[in-house]
């Protein structure tokens, strides 16, 4: 059982983190930007592109927030205003508002809208799909097929989230939404209601498990990126701007294969860059008792994920199965051939 200090300073860090991940989301995606402008102020002989870049505060979007803290996108020439936003549902709607200009968000958001005409591309990859179900130590519950009857936190419904825990996890327990009791919430209240015993079981990403297995002694029975692989983010971006402002988009794409690099080569210097974004102190409790310092282990949330921008034909294989669940799940009126909504011309163009 938790100690009541480290409880405590449990959830005043779970309040803490999750007034950062609401703080800077604003109804108006022009309003709260966070840190437009010019990231160097040197001087270039050619001015550069104004682009406005969505993003998710989640491990998922490292690679647009770390370009954006690295001054990347000043290297390769364009002047970017960073815009959070709670949900890819949100990012999404703005996009298509003509709000944002391209942003990293969930492969399904792309489909959902292409579905309905929105005139939107795929046109880089982001992250690999980390999804893991984590339970309290000593909970007897080990395997996905113990969560029959108990109480599992989740994203909502029609979320990426949402759609592969039924149309893969559960499917291949021989389980369905019916044989547990689902409670939608956001990530970081998953984890905070695993710790008070409210939920049996949350199904959440990164950082939240990174956070939940060194602070509260959460265990993960069940990582959904190492038994069936899926490119869950990607890079989005609207056919008009593919249009009209394609240097731009290739420039966008340049910084983020660029950040992934380092995220990839360099963890450390990443996690140094990146954990303000997620956590306002300097260290963390552990379960164990003591302190543990806030960026070894958002540094352990990077190196768990599988950051990528190509897009292989075995991907394209696995988004189209994607496709396919959310057309059986309802989600889509009518099927969709992912291949009509890629865009790989930037991709082709890479050695």
């Amino acid at each position: 059982m938790m100690h009541g200090r480290t409880m405590k300073g449990l959830l005043l860090l779970f309040m803490a983190f999750t007034l950062m991940t609401m703080a800077a989301c604003g109804s108006n995606p022009k309003q709260g930007a966070a840190g437009a402008g010019d990231q160097s102020g040197g001087a270039t002989a050619k001015p550069k592109k104004d682009f406005v870049v969505g993003y998710l505060n989640v491990m998922d979007d490292a690679q647009a927030m770390l370009a954006y803290e690295a001054k990347l996108y000043d290297k390769h020439g364009l002047n970017v205003t960073m815009q959070k936003f709670n949900s890819g549902t949100d990012l999404i709607k703005a996009m298509v508002g003509g709000q944002v200009d391209a942003g990293v968000l969930g492969f399904t958001n792309a489909v959902s809208w292409a579905a309905k005409g929105a005139g939107l591309k795929v046109v880089g990859g982001a992250q690999m799909g980390f999804h893991s179900i984590l339970v309290k130590d000593g909970s007897g519950i080990n395997k996905v097929e113990d969560l029959k009857g108990k109480k599992l936190a989740s994203q909502g419904q029609g979320s990426t989230a949402d759609i592969v825990l039924t149309g893969v996890t559960l499917k291949n327990a021989k389980l369905t939404k019916q044989d547990v009791q689902m409670v939608y919430v956001e990530p970081a209240q998953a984890i905070q209601s695993l710790a008070a015993g409210a939920v049996d079981a949350a199904f959440v990403f990164e950082p939240y498990d990174s956070i939940a297995t060194k602070t509260m002694g959460a265990k993960q029975i069940y990582e959904i990126g190492k038994v069936w692989p899926f490119p869950c983010m990607v890079v989005i971006t609207t056919e008009k701007n593919l249009k009209d402002n394609h240097e731009a988009v290739n420039q966008l794409l340049d910084a983020q294969k660029e950040a992934i690099e380092m995220l990839q080569k360099d963890p450390v210097k990443s996690a140094e860059l990146l954990t303000s974004k997620f956590v306002d102190k300097d260290t963390m409790t552990s379960h164990h008792g003591g302190e543990v310092k806030s960026v070894d282990v958002i540094k352990q949330a990077i190196e768990t994920q599988v950051f990528d921008w190509k897009i292989s034909p075995d991907q394209i294989n696995r988004m189209q199965e994607i496709a396919n669940i959310m057309k059986d799940q309802g989600i889509l009126d009518k099927p969709v051939k992912v291949e009509d909504i890629i865009d790989l011309s930037w991709q082709q163009q890479q050695k």
